[in-house]
C-alpha cells in the first residue's frame, strides 16, 4: 500500500503542485477512496495541507460491517490466497472477479446464462460493460496488506494503520469532505460507507446516497430519467444521525447527482476560472508522454 500512496497519490500531487501551486481538490474510487483517505490522514498528521477537499465514491473507511464480502474473507482465506499470489506474484483479475460475480448471482452469473446461451439473445456491449470487463489484477503485497491490515484488521478505522512506522488517525483530516455511497451497492454497502461519519472531524461533510449500484450508480450522467439522490451535509457542531434514522427524514431529489456535486465543488472553489494550462510542464520537467487514454490500457 505504501507504493501506491507514495509513487501514485503523493507523486500526482506532487506534480500538480509544480505546475498548478494551488490547493488541490482530490477523488477516490472504491479502493482508491480508501487510500486517498489514508494519505490525506497522514498528510493532516505531517502538517502537509495541500488538499482543498476530498471526494470519495462508494469508498470504505470503516470495515467492521462490509457486507458479504466478509463470507469470503477469514484468516484462513486470506491464507489461500497468498499462496496463490505466491506463485503468481499476483491475484489474477478472474480470479478476483469470481467473488464479486457470486454476490450478484442472480445478474451477473445466471441471468446471463440464460439470455446468452440458454435464448440466445446476447446483449450489445456498451461503454459502462467494457469498463466493467476490464478487470485488474492485484499485486501480491498490495493485496495482501490491504486485506490484513485494512479489511480484517480494520486499523484504518481504528488509528492502527500506520504511514512511514508512525501511526494515522482519520480524524486528523480537516477539509471539507464529498461522499458518494450508492443503495444496490455490492462491494461497498452504503451504510458501510456511511461510517465515515462517526470518523471524521472535517469542517464540513456531505453524504450523498445515489440509487443505483457500484459502477452504474457512480457513472450517473445527467439524462437518467429514473435516477434519484438524497444528500445532506453537516458541520462540525451538527449532531451525528445514524444512516436509518438519515435515510428516512433526508428529502429524495430526482436525476443526476453529478450537477448536486458540480455545485458543491464550485462553492469550495475560487469565483475566478482559470483556463486549464496546455498538458505537461515542459519547464519544471513535466513532458507529455500520450494523448488519452495512454498506452498502458492496450497492454494485456
Amino acid at each position: 500500500m505504501s507504493d501506491y500512496r507514495r509513487h501514485g497519490v503523493m507523486a500526482a500531487l506532487d506534480a500538480i503542485t509544480a505546475i498548478v501551486p494551488d490547493r488541490i481538490h482530490t477523488v477516490g474510487y472504491c479502493l482508491g477512496g480508501t487510500l486517498l483517505t489514508l494519505t490525506a490522514a497522514a498528510m493532516a498528521r505531517d502538517g502537509d495541507h495541500r488538499l482543498k477537499t476530498m471526494t470519495l465514491f462508494a469508498a470504505q473507511t470503516d470495515f467492521s460491517e462490509a457486507g458479504e464480502l466478509l463470507l469470503f474473507i477469514n484468516e484462513s482465506q486470506v491464507a489461500f490466497l497468498e499462496d496463490m499470489m505466491w506463485d503468481q506474484g499476483y491475484l489474477d483479475a478472474g480470479q478476483m472477479v469470481g467473488a464479486f460475480q457470486l454476490l450478484r448471482s442472480n445478474d451477473l452469473i445466471w441471468s446471463r446464462v440464460v439470455h446468452d446461451y440458454l435464448l440466445g439473445q446476447r446483449q450489445p456491449l456498451n461503454d459502462l460493460m467494457a469498463w466493467n470487463a476490464d478487470q485488474t489484477r492485484m499485486p501480491f503485497r498490495m493485496h495482501s496488506e490491504y486485506l490484513r491490515h485494512i479489511f480484517l484488521g480494520n486499523e484504518l478505522a481504528t488509528g492502527h494503520y500506520e504511514v512511514n512506522g508512525r501511526p494515522i488517525a482519520i480524524s486528523d483530516i480537516r477539509v471539507p469532505i464529498f461522499t458518494v455511497a450508492t443503495e444496490q451497492d455490492h462491494v461497498a454497502p452504503w451504510r458501510s460507507v456511511y461510517k465515515i461519519n462517526l470518523l471524521v472531524d472535517a469542517e464540513q461533510m456531505t453524504f450523498l446516497l445515489t440509487s443505483g449500484g457500484h459502477n452504474a450508480g457512480i457513472v450517473s450522467e445527467p439524462g437518467h430519467s429514473r435516477r434519484s439522490y438524497q444528500i445532506a451535509g453537516r458541520s462540525e457542531e451538527d449532531r451525528y444521525i445514524d444512516p436509518e434514522t438519515w435515510h428516512i427524514t433526508t428529502p429524495r431529489q430526482s436525476g443526476s447527482w453529478w450537477p448536486a456535486w458540480q455545485a458543491w465543488l464550485a462553492e469550495h472553489s475560487e469565483e475566478q476560472q482559470v483556463p486549464p494550462p496546455s498538458m505537461g510542464m515542459p519547464k519544471k520537467g513535466f513532458y507529455p508522454i500520450d494523448d488519452a487514454p495512454g498506452r498502458y490500457v492496450l497492454q494485456k
